[in-house]
């Protein structure tokens, strides 16, 4: 394909594959499984007496919720205005539910983003607007990472890590993990960059000639694919306003923050701690967005059964270890498995309507025969 005419190829029925409700059902029993495991391990009955369950608690994760709303408002709005309008805030609101349930149902370390494309493209939205949605969001959610991590370090130092740990040891398998998926994040995210708002036909090439060698040759037509999306949307993102930035930057900060805020809410509403002061509040948030990082490119469809593994260890300075996993299964609730639910119910009606909607235009584009 020549670089003077890129075309974009859209996924369909191989995508669609990817949000079969049927592959909600491994992750789910995933979780189950460790969780169960967990608790016949680790699960201790005189700590769990010493919780205090109370109207409290409820609050506590009736609020946890709510930001949880706040988080999946923040990302519909961003993608409002990435879309320009195109479509109602309403559509996507639901269009985000889509793009949440394929990440909760794929690999963390392949997210939904070509479900995204799919999602996008069939709601008559143009090729490369829809490049740019996928592609900035990808800059957008990696850049906040790759802002953030080092000035919460220089902050809270190596103890944002893991419990007790003092210095930045790559020898650590918690730090080695943690710098890869870092390193990695910055390297592609700031090939996007480049590619979107500098030359992305030099992108285009680095791909191509990355996948003409050995065992990346798989990958060359998917490789042409993007570099072919990567032009689209650059030539689509230029000349927006100073705004547009703004208000895309504001919300990826927002949807972020609210995200991990909902696991801490939880510990200091369940297990306490803030009359030690607001800065537990920063450093819990520290340690929490450390820990996602750390297990980002794990290779369970929404990091189901690793997160429940990993969460008694990175936290376990402040929830004690009896009982870390109830707070993990909550926060999971909230958070995980809530999307895979709204996901089993708005999935079908979408994919019903677009099923609907082939058949009408094929109807239509048909011959009448006498």
């Amino acid at each position: 394909m020549d670089d003077s005419t890129p075309e974009i190829i859209q996924p369909d029925q191989h995508t669609m594959n990817k949000i079969r409700i049927s592959r909600a059902i491994w992750p789910v029993l995933l979780g189950i499984g460790v969780i169960a495991y967990l608790f016949w391990k680790q699960f201790d009955i005189h700590e769990f007496r010493k919780m205090e369950w109370s109207y409290v608690t409820v609050l506590v994760i009736l609020l946890s919720c709510l930001i949880l709303v706040a988080h999946h408002l923040a990302y519909s709005y961003r993608l409002w205005v990435l879309a320009e309008g195109k479509f109602s805030f309403l559509k996507c609101i639901q269009l985000m539910f889509i793009w949440e349930f394929s990440s909760a149902i794929a690999p963390t370390a392949v997210g939904g983003s070509a479900v995204a494309l799919f999602a996008l493209s069939q709601e008559k939205l143009s090729a490369a607007k829809t490049s740019v949605i996928v592609i900035y969001t990808v800059i957008l959610d990696s850049y906040f990472f790759v802002i953030t991590l080092p000035l919460l370090y220089l902050i809270f130092g190596p103890e944002m890590i893991y419990p007790e740990l003092k210095s930045f040891d790559l020898s650590q398998v918690v730090v080695s993990a943690l710098f890869t998926a870092f390193i990695f994040k910055i390297i592609y995210s700031t090939l996007f960059l480049y590619g979107l708002f500098f030359n992305p036909r030099q992108i285009k090439r680095l791909l191509v000639a990355l996948t003409s060698v050995g065992f990346l040759r798989r990958w060359r037509r998917k490789a042409i694919e993007f570099g072919d999306e990567i032009i689209l949307a650059s030539k689509n993102i230029k000349g927006k306003p100073v705004s547009y930035h703004l208000k895309v930057i504001l919300t990826t900060m927002v949807a972020w923050v609210a995200r991990f805020m909902v696991l801490v809410v939880l510990i200091l509403g369940i297990i306490g701690g803030l009359e030690k002061g607001p800065w537990i509040v920063c450093e819990l948030y520290a340690r929490v967005e450390t820990m996602f990082m750390t297990i980002m490119f794990s290779p369970s469809p929404g990091g189901a059964g690793i997160i429940e593994l990993v969460f008694g260890g990175f936290l376990s300075d402040y929830v004690p270890k009896g009982i870390s996993l109830i707070v993990a299964t909550i926060w999971r609730l909230v958070t995980y498995y809530s999307y895979l639910i709204a996901g089993v119910i708005i999935v079908p009606n979408w994919l019903n309507k677009i099923l609907r909607d082939r058949a009408l235009k094929k109807k239509s584009d048909s011959p009448d025969i006498e």
